[in-house]
């Protein structure tokens, strides 16, 4: 039985909320975390299309992109859209979590997926909105625990380098400590001191993680009382960004290279800003709303940036600075995320032998090309 705080701290391990933009509301928007989870439904968007095929499937969750509340609501009127779609969300017991602008700027979220999806190469965060803090975690542990202790903290996360996992290092030596007359210790006698057979192990940790490593470490640790070292370290910690650049493989005109990327999302139509006939090589990628980052664009040897919901001033703004835009419109670049989510969640729920049913739904277009 898995249930739905299981499923959130899937998400969260992927797409940790830490990431969330201040203004955002991502995490759980209505229901239990004790629900048991036997059906869960994918989308961009929760709204009534999505609600009724939801409804259709008996789900028990649903997943989202875009959050159902992003500000706070003062009544809910069951005659409003979104009043109504709340009823019938509870009377139907189906918990919503969504999984907004944290999914947009992890290491393997939105923004990297389309990155990839466009071809380029060289990919990297397009600026450096967080960093993380990193620790040297140091921990004593008898012969007997070195392998128990030493998976269970990277099972909690601590030892990740790059695209390296299960980072440590050991070293043996001798441990000596004498216990008190109000101890009960795993190995020696009270008031005796003891040397013992103990190795050094230590790795790498986020600070995110560091509470969560620690807590696995003493709990797999033997020992009435753990000795450890937490160090700061000025190591430079992963970077995460709500966009990506990258090259492409060889320079194309704008044009070629707007009609490709009009092929390979299907859209129907996209806007381009700048001279079609210009050679373009370093591009910008920012899903939905991005041309608010503009500034995060330029003085980076730029040539083209995608994304939607681009704006008359912006354009103008744009084209006097020499930028190039494709607009390829928010849902067009975001809409990828429904089989993103579903990948990830369905080889993890198979890598654990959970049985959960799968549904991916996207909503029609709300504006459509005539």
């Amino acid at each position: 039985m898995i249930k739905v705080k299981d499923i959130m701290a899937l998400m969260e391990k992927k797409y940790p909320l830490y990431l969330a933009e201040s203004w955002d509301n991502s995490g759980l928007q209505l229901g239990s975390k004790d629900k048991e989870v036997k059906k869960l439904l994918i989308a961009l968007d929760l709204d009534q299309f999505v609600l009724q095929q939801a409804l259709k499937q008996q789900v028990d969750m649903i997943i989202t992109h875009h959050p159902l509340f992003f500000k706070p609501i003062k009544n809910i009127n069951y005659k409003s859209p979104l009043g109504k779609m709340i009823k019938e969300l509870i009377a139907a017991d189906i918990t919503v979590y969504s999984a907004h602008t944290n999914l947009d700027s992890a290491e393997q979220g939105l923004n990297q997926e389309l990155a990839e999806k466009l071809g380029l190469v060289n990919i990297k965060p397009l600026y450096k909105a967080y960093q993380e803090t990193m620790y040297k975690l140091v921990v004593f542990v008898p012969l007997s625990h070195i392998e128990s202790v030493r998976e269970a903290i990277a099972r909690a996360g601590a030892g990740a380098i790059g695209q390296y996992s299960d980072c440590s290092f050991r070293v043996q030596g001798i441990g000596t400590f004498r216990p008190g007359e109000d101890t009960n210790p795993y190995i020696g006698q009270r008031g005796q001191l003891e040397e013992v057979d103990e190795y050094r192990l230590e790795t790498i940790v986020s600070k995110h993680d560091l509470n969560r490593v620690l807590a696995a470490m003493i709990k797999a640790h033997p020992y009435e009382e753990v000795a450890y070292d937490i160090f700061r370290l000025e190591n430079p910690g992963a970077v995460f960004s709500p966009g990506r650049k990258g090259n492409l493989p060889e320079p194309l005109k704008l044009r070629k290279y707007a009609l490709r990327i009009k092929n390979i999302l299907g859209l129907d139509s996209i806007r381009v800003v700048g001279d079609l006939e210009r050679m373009v090589n370093n591009i910008a990628v920012i899903g939905g709303s991005g041309a608010s980052l503009m500034n995060h664009v330029l003085n980076q040897n730029i040539d083209v940036l995608i994304t939607g919901d681009l704006k008359y001033h912006e354009a103008k703004e744009a084209e006097a600075l020499g930028l190039a835009i494709i607009d390829a419109g928010h849902q067009g670049t975001e809409t990828i995320v429904v089989q993103l989510l579903y990948n990830y969640l369905n080889t993890s729920l198979n890598y654990n032998q959970i049985a959960v049913e799968l549904f991916c739904c996207q909503a029609p277009a709300c504006i459509v090309e005539m």
